[in-house]
């Protein structure tokens, strides 16, 4: 039974209550929206910690992560927010329990029960590697179970991105948990996201119908000559054709290694098997900040009415002001963001300028956001948001206009995408927004020519 809540109050928005865990730099409290009474888990991280260790692209990398992998069996997202002091991760909370603490208590489940959880763990796996993410540390322990014993991934801190591969096509981070890495990881050439991920799966499953670990030693190096050469005997009480996915799963030869789409053609899987809707469309009041929104979050110099309420609060349409600094860093001479920036998010912003107010510029994203079927919300310091309602190739497009006063008749817009596929992006631009804004751009006369009119400006 729950324990009531101790009445601290978070952003106007949830109350915290009990502690459910803690690590070196977060504490995961119970909590209640006071709005709905849904309860939640906030996880709480302490920036200047994380400023310390040097873990903020870790931090910001799970949060994108949580935003792109909306399933019905991975632990949800709600919302981010943030204080002068703080991060708060409002997640779903999962009172189940954890897998692991299952098979303690009762050692090897029933095969259909095994089953069951392997098939929701294969399904949202598949899932997340649509989208370009590899959890990298899948475990017993980071499976949550439901009120209904469905099974829930969660802990995305270890997790990579499509876009961390190197030029090779490869993962080369050492990461997970040694009984259930994958041996490509552990010869630290390169590796397979994916690939790595079903061997964990594999892992996972023969300790679902074993109760134990089919590597293991209390050597850890001996352990690891077994994961290298596939080494493991199944139980007796395992069926042929459970030993033969096995086989297939914990092929030592990533290449050979069966897929996540042959995993789920094959006969024991398939038994009974229900696919799940990939997508979970969320609540308008619990979507989840752009990352545009996460980089503030981590800015030093917050406010201190910060403290009292998130970002998602406010909703002035005030245009930011630019300084000549702003401008000066804006101009193509003097724009360093390729030596921040990764290639492949240089197509991903264009901007403009025109004469027409801050509400007319809106009124047109407006129009374009209606007729792409977009859901729109106005933020804070001019900036429009878009976001698509139906899923495309890397889930749904987000975009970011923020709107600039360079001066009270001149402004100038900064569109860029915040998720989904570049590709998409620049179609949008290219058959829908630019079309859209053509009778508002604004380009300087040539002097000299004071009789030549402007052409429009490309977006």
């Amino acid at each position: 039974m729950e324990k009531k809540a101790t009445g601290n109050i978070l952003m106007h928005k949830y109350e915290m209550g009990r502690v459910l865990g803690q690590g070196t730099f977060a504490k995961v409290y119970h909590g209640r929206n006071l709005k709905t009474g849904q309860s939640v888990a906030i996880k709480t991280i302490d920036k200047e910690k994380i400023l310390r260790v040097g873990m903020i692209d870790q931090t910001k990398r799970e949060i994108s992560v949580m935003r792109l992998v909306r399933h019905p069996n991975v632990v949800q997202l709600y919302e981010v927010m943030a204080s002068k002091t703080k991060i708060y991760f409002v997640i779903e909370y999962v009172k189940g329990g954890e897998l692991f603490d299952k098979i303690l208590k009762g050692g090897k489940l029933k095969e259909d029960v095994a089953r069951k959880y392997f098939q929701q763990l294969v399904s949202a796996i598949d899932f997340c590697h649509s989208r370009g993410v590899y959890h990298r540390d899948l475990k017993p322990e980071n499976l949550l179970l439901d009120e209904n014993e469905n099974l829930k991934i969660s802990d995305f801190g270890l997790s990579a991105l499509w876009d961390s591969r190197r030029q090779d096509g490869l993962l080369h981070t050492t990461c997970g948990t040694p009984a259930y890495v994958a041996p490509e990881v552990i010869h630290k050439k390169g590796y397979d996201g994916a690939k790595a991920d079903i061997w964990s799966c594999g892992v996972i499953l023969f300790v679902l119908l074993a109760g134990y670990l089919p590597f293991q030693d209390s050597n850890i190096m001996d352990m690891y000559k077994k994961i290298r050469k596939g080494e493991f005997k199944c139980p007796n009480w395992f069926k042929p054709e459970v030993r033969k996915l096995l086989s297939k799963i914990l092929d030592p030869n990533p290449h050979s290694r069966i897929t996540v789409e042959k995993i789920m053609e094959n006969s024991w899987f398939s038994k009974g098997f229900k696919p799940t809707e990939s997508h979970l469309e969320t609540p308008k009041q619990d979507r989840v900040p752009s990352f545009g929104d996460i980089n503030e979050a981590f800015r030093h110099g917050t406010s201190s009415c910060d403290e009292e309420e998130s970002s998602e609060e406010r909703h002035s349409m005030k245009p930011t002001c630019l300084n000549a600094f702003d401008i000066i860093s804006l101009s193509a001479g003097f724009n360093l963001s390729p030596l921040f920036e990764k290639e492949t998010d240089q197509k991903s912003e264009s901007r403009f300028t025109t004469t027409k107010p801050a509400s007319t510029i809106v009124s047109k994203l407006e129009e374009i956001a209606e007729t792409e079927r977009f859901k729109v919300m106005k933020k804070d310091g001019g900036m429009v948001k878009l976001e698509g309602s139906k899923s495309g190739r890397k889930g749904h497009l987000a975009i970011d206009a923020e709107i600039f006063e360079v001066t009270p008749s001149l402004f100038f817009v900064e569109v860029k995408k915040t998720a989904g596929d570049t590709l998409e992006y620049q179609q949008f631009c290219n058959q829908e927004l630019r079309p859209c804004l053509k009778d508002i751009l604004w380009i300087p006369q040539p002097q000299g020519d004071p009789q030549q009119q402007p052409q429009p400006a490309p977006v």
